[in-house]
């Protein structure tokens, strides 16, 4: 038997196990916001000690958290070293954005049906989880002998932009690994993928009683200016092709609009908050510059509208590095004999964490548990899902990548 057999045996014998350990972690919510997500890396950690592997608790301080829009974050680091060498980082990210309505099988009851666990993050990416501490269990039941080592990154902060996640665990000088595997999905091996502003804009008026309008300056009439300018965008964004695969151009989204005190009443402020979609070829300061424009002038238009701007997150896009050719090769083949497919790489329109490895110089890609694309999972929408035969063979996928990486 070869050793990749064993890697396959292994995980086919322990599956049931691996399911388990996602449904637990399905189980415990980590909605961001609120963002009160120390509970689940405890449990994570809880659950990680009966595989006896030792999870380090590193806990964002309160003040930060707070400052930064949430509750309370733990990051953990699982660290497994085999010998001199090279090593190789794992990060899955526990934070989710709330269930929202329409559920038929509950946002965390981690209930299996037809070959599927649903729940919230079981796709994205609570799933890696799994994945990801599966394929060094089946690497180290190999008592083969390895170079190098592997560190499992189990994060909270992915949907508020990474800060206080990898980027502060790399700040703070916790970690370094050589290369980097990120939670994603089976049929592709992605190596770049957007980047994202998000902004706050709040257009100023003056509040009047509805029965005497003129008296007041309506604040929502002056944001729907301010809309339609942003909408036009898109249009323009439209004739701008990306050289990647896999993106396509850029895109402005209004994805939460607040205002106005009563019915009877004129609206004195409106407060919208704006998600633009940068493709890697674009520069970040000339897109937030640009957005800063259309609005100043579309309420400058506008008699008696003020407007105040602020800088919700920015994202920059992820280019590859050429050092990621040994990730890359080693996923490609083995996810084509698991698969009985050919494993492409590509990217995608998504923003995630792995810029924050790649910004420090660390080779990345992105490679997990899932579908072909991210509508088929029903990520953040309801009754997101995990094919589980999807999570079986993308861990057979990272196992026999990990020991072609450190063998």
């Amino acid at each position: 038997m070869t050793r990749y057999a064993e890697l396959d045996t292994w995980i086919d014998a322990h599956f049931n196990e691996e399911v388990a350990f996602l449904q637990a972690l399905v189980q415990v919510p980590t909605d961001t916001p609120p963002g009160n997500n120390a509970l689940h890396a405890e449990r994570t950690a809880e659950l990680l000690a009966a595989f006896d592997m030792q999870a380090e608790k590193h806990e964002v301080p309160e003040v930060e958290v707070r400052a930064y829009g949430l509750q309370s974050l733990t990051n953990l680091i699982v660290r497994r070293r085999y010998g001199e060498g090279k090593t190789i980082a794992l990060n899955a990210h526990g934070d989710v954005v709330p269930p929202g309505e329409g559920w038929v099988h509950g946002p965390y009851s981690g209930e299996v049906e037809d070959g599927k666990l649903y729940g919230r993050a079981s796709a994205v990416s609570k799933s890696d989880f799994a994945t990801y501490t599966f394929a060094v269990r089946a690497l180290e039941s190999l008592g083969a002998p390895l170079k190098g080592g592997v560190e499992l990154h189990f994060t909270y902060d992915e949907e508020f932009g990474g800060e206080l996640g990898p980027g502060w665990l790399l700040k703070k000088g916790l970690t370094k690994p050589d290369y980097l595997i990120a939670a994603g999905f089976s049929y592709q091996v992605i190596t770049a993928h957007n980047g994202c502003l998000q902004m706050e804009v709040t257009v100023h008026g003056k509040m009047a009683h509805a029965a005497i309008p003129t008296t007041g300056v309506d604040a929502l009439q002056g944001a729907v200016h301010i809309l339609n300018a942003l909408y036009h965008q898109n249009t323009l964004y439209q004739q701008v092709t990306s050289q990647v695969e896999g993106i396509t151009h850029p895109y402005l989204n209004v994805g939460r609009i607040e205002g106005g005190t009563n019915t009877n009443v004129v609206p004195g402020k409106v407060v919208l908050r704006l998600d633009r979609r940068m493709i890697p070829e674009e520069d970040p300061v000339a897109v937030e510059a640009n957005i800063r424009q259309v609005i100043a002038e579309a309420a400058a238009k506008q008699a008696g509208i003020t407007v105040d701007i602020k800088r919700l997150l920015l994202a920059r896009s992820l280019q590859p590095l050429p050092g990621n050719k040994p990730l890359v090769d080693a996923l490609q083949r083995h996810g084509q004999t698991v698969f009985g497919e050919p494993i492409p790489t590509s990217g995608t329109p998504l923003y995630t964490d792995v810029r924050l490895y790649c910004e420090q110089g660390i080779p990345a890609v992105i490679y997990g548990a899932g579908p072909r694309t991210v509508l088929e999972s029903n990520a953040k929408r309801a009754d997101e899902h995990v094919v589980l035969n999807d999570l079986k063979r993308a861990t057979k996928v990272v196992a026999r990548s990990l020991y072609d990486l450190l063998s």
